[in-house]
């Protein structure tokens, strides 16, 4: 699944580790989704798309 949260992260600033201590999950966990080895469960999802203001469908895309 392609997701742009490494883009929406970096834009802010923040470090993965930054993100991570946000959404509550590990900095790897961070690492897994960005680069697309791991999908986040669907209340995760929700908690990335509610931390950067935006719908899950904004970040998240399952046609790439």
């Amino acid at each position: 699944m392609h997701n742009r949260v490494r883009e929406l992260r970096t834009a802010r600033g923040w470090s993965q580790a930054e993100l991570a201590g946000r959404i509550d999950v590990s900095r790897q966990a961070v690492n897994a989704i960005e680069t697309g080895k791991h999908d986040p469960s669907l209340t995760l999802a929700f908690r990335i798309a509610r931390l950067f203001e935006t719908s899950i469908e904004e970040i998240f895309d399952d046609q790439a």
